[in-house]
């Protein structure tokens, strides 16, 4: 949700923001724009739509600038519209300001504002920051934007600069994320590392209630008006990590990446011998894990799904309760947690706002929280008391894929380690369990290989439908809920998913003829009982799609296509069932002539309430 680049250094700025706002198209934005200092004033360009409108717009422009800030907005408070775009300046033109976030107080401030006769021109809450930085400004930016931001209520990542000062950028972090790119004789400011990866992997993470002065030689953090010393990270990954190589999206790219990334996940995380589960990184005690008689699950979208199929095979193997809810709504039910509790969070970029608020609700009330996150360094790991990084590598489409496939695999590994811990699985059984585990990545990819060219040729099909339906049964139905989710919000289709078992409830109703409907049948202990709820949808001509394991007959006369994967424990079976969902919401939205990458109103961190 939204992008923030600045540089500063002996290079032409535009170029470089540009790239690297390019580079953060995938979290979703809706205008974009730049602002920087071309020896003689600050100028800033704005435009609503993709960013090569404004690419074309800047032209040639601006060649002698050497730093500047670029951002692509989301919108929040205002329409989207070229007035609403940030950068926003003051009165004066002379300081300008992106802003990730919202400012909760801004109504007051610009009230206040308005007062001392300041004149605003966009609807956004941000406008108010470049004003009242310009209300403390006497000639040292640092000290008016940290006057500024002590006024400020609400989440923000701010970079600001003054054409009085065009040495320096600064920096401001406050629950949004925001990195320093350290180069030779020049520095970057990114709200995610795709935007400099190009340029250097060596990065300062800002943490909530720092700020930064960002020079071309350096750059100096501080809190409570100290400097302090940061840490330098290396980037693991090189930029063909965050490029298409030749796929036609990055989500078909990422679905393609899921056999690999399950590997990176499940490394270094069975013991040598291969008999148990190694999770050692945690530095879990084992007395705690003894001591715990309550889990509670939360997440937003897909990663609640996912942990939709935690809560299942947690409570199947290990016979402790679990609850699982949605982050946004977790801390306002008042949640029964206390130190006897554990809280596993889940968030691909360990940045989405309402699950930090889970984390520190959960902390506040004494439970211990378990993070499960693909960011190292991100505000989740660093609030949670335990992380479990999934390794995925990055993850750039709107809709998440590979990143659900290894947070189930996380929640399979903490499940199995948990049993080890607690006796609740023979040898035999956890020999069994490593052994699937081990062929995840292998039968992935078998799953791919089997299907992808028929999913192609079905998924023409949905053009005439602006419905679909999935069915499921117990760990079949948590699966249906991300199936669901996928097809809708890149293709548009309306999709909803139920457990089989509700279709006499009401649901019946819909299904007319023709009506595309995914069966998801790889639940032995449930198939008979699934196989009637297809007999009842088939009763009303609709269009069934059964998706069901080699081996399991019964399913192939009662639906229109099946797909059959190749055999597994039905408890691990969700892995395997998701991916042709996926690729059906993948060919389905290319069918229509969707963005697969950037579905409309979408973002992909949620860094806002």
């Amino acid at each position: 949700m939204c992008g923030i680049v600045g540089y500063i250094g002996k290079k032409q700025a535009v170029p470089i923001l540009i790239k690297g706002l390019k580079s953060l198209e995938y979290r979703g934005y809706d205008s974009a724009g730049v602002a920087v200092y071309d020896q003689e004033k600050l100028q800033v360009c704005c435009s609503c739509g993709k960013i090569v409108v404004l690419e074309e717009k800047v032209g040639d422009c601006y060649q002698n600038a050497m730093i500047g800030i670029g951002h692509t907005r989301w919108a929040t408070h205002g329409r989207p519209s070229d007035i609403n775009s940030h950068p926003h300046t003051d009165e004066k033109q002379k300081i300008a300001v992106v802003h990730n976030g919202i400012i909760e107080n801004y109504l007051e401030l610009k009230n206040w504002l308005i007062k001392l006769g300041y004149t605003f021109t966009s609807e956004t809450d941000t406008e108010v920051v470049p004003h009242l930085v310009s209300y403390y400004y006497e000639g040292d930016l640092l000290q008016a934007v940290t006057e500024a931001t002590k006024r400020l209520r609400g989440s923000y990542a701010l970079a600001v600069f003054c054409e009085d000062e065009p040495d320096r950028l600064i920096a401001v972090r406050k629950d949004s994320p925001l990195i320093i790119g350290i180069g030779e004789g020049e520095t970057f400011l990114a709200s995610d590392i795709p935007a400099l990866i190009e340029y250097t992997k060596r990065i300062i993470v800002m943490e909530d209630g720092e700020i930064a002065v960002i020079k071309a030689d350096g750059y100096t953090v501080y809190r409570d008006t100290k400097p302090i010393q940061k840490k330098i990270s290396t980037v693991t990954w090189d930029i063909k990590a965050a490029q298409k190589e030749g796929y036609a999206h990055f989500m078909l790219k990422e679905i393609h990446e899921q056999p690999n990334a399950l590997k990176q996940t499940l490394k270094s995380r069975i013991s040598a011998d291969g008999t148990s589960i190694d999770l050692s990184e945690l530095n879990l005690d084992p007395d705690y894990i003894r001591g715990i008689d309550k889990i509670a699950i939360t997440a937003c979208g897909t990663a609640y799904h996912a942990g939709l199929v935690g809560k299942s095979i947690i409570e199947k193997i290990l016979r402790i309760p679990v609850t699982t809810e949605i982050a946004s709504e977790y801390r306002y039910n008042e949640p029964l947690v206390d130190d006897k509790t554990l809280v596993i969070v889940i968030s691909q970029s360990g940045e989405t706002a309402d699950t930090l608020a889970a984390v520190n609700e959960s902390k506040k009330r004494g439970a211990k929280v378990l993070a499960i996150t693909n960011v190292v360094g991100s505000s989740v790991s660093r609030e949670a008391d335990y992380v479990i990084y999934t390794w995925a590598g990055p993850e750039i489409a709107v809709a998440s894929t590979k990143a659900y496939i290894t947070q189930l695999l996380a929640l399979y590994l903490v499940t199995f380690y948990f049993a080890q811990v607690l006796g609740k699985a023979s040898p035999e059984q956890m020999a069994k369990w490593i052994d699937d585990l081990y062929l995840l990545p292998q039968k992935v990819q078998e799953t791919i290989d089997l299907h992808e060219s028929k999913i192609k040729e079905i998924a023409p099909l949905f053009n005439k439908w602006d419905d679909a339906f999935f069915i499921g049964r117990g760990l079949d139905w948590s699966v249906a809920l991300e199936g669901s989710l996928k097809l809708k919000e890149i293709s548009y289709i309306h999709a909803e998913a139920y457990a089989a078992g509700e279709l006499k409830h009401g649901t019946l109703a819909l299904i007319v003829p023709g009506v595309p409907v995914f069966a998801l049948c790889t639940q032995k202990a449930v198939l008979t009982k699934t196989l009637s709820n297809v007999k009842e949808i088939k009763a009303r001509d609709a269009y069934v799609i059964g998706i069901t394991m080699q081996g399991m007959d019964g399913v192939e006369p009662e639906v229109d296509e099946i797909l059959y994967l190749p055999q597994i424990d039905d408890l691990l079976a969700p892995v395997l069932v998701v991916v042709p969902l996926q690729l059906f919401a993948y060919y389905a939205s290319v069918s229509r002539g969707c963005d697969v990458d950037q579905p409309r109103n979408l973002a992909k961190s949620v860094t806002v309430e």
